[in-house]
C-alpha cells in the first residue's frame, strides 16, 4: 500500500534514484529536451538516450578495471 509509511519511504527512495540519472543526462550530456512528437517516438528517443548513458557507464567501468589491473 503506497499510502502507508513503508509506501511513502519507497516513493521517496524511488524519486531520489531516478533524479540522479536524469540530472546527469541533462547537465553532463547536454540533453535538454525531447525533439520527437508522438508517444512511440518519445519512447524511442528516451530508449536511445538511455542506451547511450548505459554504454558510457560501461565504457568507463572497463577503463577503470583496465587501469587497476
Amino acid at each position: 500500500n503506497l499510502e502507508s509509511i513503508q509506501g511513502a519511504l519507497l516513493r521517496m527512495n524511488r524519486s531520489i534514484q531516478s533524479e540522479g540519472t536524469f540530472g546527469i543526462m541533462k547537465n553532463n550530456r547536454w540533453y535538454k529536451r525531447i525533439v520527437r512528437k508522438g508517444m512511440e517516438q518519445v519512447r524511442l528517443e528516451i530508449f536511445l538516450v538511455s542506451i547511450g548513458h548505459n554504454l558510457y557507464k560501461y565504457h568507463n567501468k572497463r577503463l577503470r578495471l583496465k587501469k587497476a589491473a
